[in-house]
């Protein structure tokens, strides 16, 4: 089973690349918003294929949606 992950512009991502947000995003249970621009470096790959793992300097296992990131 070979999952092809795309980012919002369909560029494909592969496991450990790095996105960037496309869009500010409020995080749940959190008062922190991750501004646009913000690197998340080294991503994982999930089974889903609309959703990524990844971390930033304040946040640690992050779930985003591939649909506010891009490929940088």
């Amino acid at each position: 089973m070979d999952i092809k992950v795309r980012d919002s512009n369909g560029a494909l991502l592969a496991e450990g690349d790095s996105v960037t947000l496309s869009k500010d995003l409020k995080l749940k249970s959190s008062s922190l918003v991750l501004k646009r621009g913000t690197m998340i470096r080294n991503i994982h790959l999930t089974d889903n294929e609309g959703e990524i793992e990844g971390r930033t300097d304040k946040v640690k296992g992050l779930v985003l949606r591939t649909e506010f990131l891009r490929k940088a």
